[in-house]
């Protein structure tokens, strides 16, 4: 089918027919809307999920806490999404939360290897769909099997991973790299967006309860910080991601290594206001 251009032809399509000649049609035309109603006004709290929706519109009961505004959990900033309140006041995606708590719940945080063994990748979409529709964690997968602790796992490092705009990247990489001492780093962070502040303070309290079960998964601190650093940053150019990842290993092992001197000091505190 071919398009008149400009001239008397403008206007009209034309269909090549047996024999060569062409039979001229009429453009469809599609006019404005005539009759529009203002049903709703819908929005977005990222603490309660959509907002105004009428009832008929209203999704499923398994449907209705949408994770974010977007049809996808992943790859989503944190102002689009459902969020909760952690144990330290930080405001934090529910479906982290959630992937935190089955974690802990099924002995995570004592597996061997965790954060560092790879998961089912069948698993690891399967979840990933049904976090993405109805921001929840399923009982087991499509195949009855339960969810793997690794699968748990790999989906948080992959939240990162995909987070807009990375959550260290605002952070200058010249003063990272200078970060010596656990003070430096705690400082820098300060220089964070509050909302990515507040990520990077669950994600490394995250990290710290697993450094401290270090004796049973073998993830000491450094580990961890290892198998987190190149989820936090995103670069265009590998070599130059992998130079800024050992960077960032050394920054956040600072930041774990602080997080657990304050559990001890704090540990004691209690202990010596016990005995007095």
């Amino acid at each position: 089918m071919d398009i008149g251009g400009g001239g008397a032809g403008a206007g009209k399509e034309v269909d090549q027919v047996a024999g060569g000649s062409e039979q001229p049609q009429q453009r469809m035309k599609i006019g404005w809307p005539t009759e529009v109603r203002h049903v709703a006004h819908v929005t977005f709290d990222r603490f309660h999920g959509f907002r105004g929706v009428p009832a008929e519109l209203q999704p499923e009961p398994a449907l209705a806490k949408a994770p974010s505004a977007s049809k996808t959990a992943f790859g989503v900033s944190t102002e689009s999404m459902q969020c909760a309140h952690d144990a330290r006041g930080n405001s934090v995606p529910s479906i982290l939360l959630h992937l935190q708590r089955r974690l802990y719940d099924q002995g995570g945080l004592t597996t061997e290897g965790i954060f560092r063994v790879a998961a089912d990748g069948a698993q690891e979409q399967r979840v990933r769909q049904h976090l993405d529709l109805a921001g929840t964690i399923p009982d087991d997968d499509d195949d009855g099997a339960a969810v793997d602790v690794h699968c748990l796992a790999g989906l948080i490092k992959a939240w990162f991973r995909e987070l807009p705009g990375g959550l260290l990247d605002a952070l200058p990489e010249e003063e990272v790299a200078r970060c010596t001492t656990a003070e430096e780093a705690g400082r820098l962070c300060g220089k964070l967006a509050p909302a990515k502040a507040a990520l990077l303070d669950w994600a490394v309290q995250l990290m710290a309860d697993v450094a401290s079960e270090e004796g049973r998964n073998r993830m000491g601190a450094r580990n961890v910080a290892m198998v987190f650093a190149p989820n936090m940053t995103q670069a265009a150019d590998p070599l130059t991601a992998l130079k800024y990842a050992v960077q960032v290993m050394n920054f956040l092992n600072q930041l774990i290594e602080r997080a657990l001197r304050q559990r001890r000091e704090q540990a004691a505190a209690a202990t010596a206001k016990l005995i007095s």
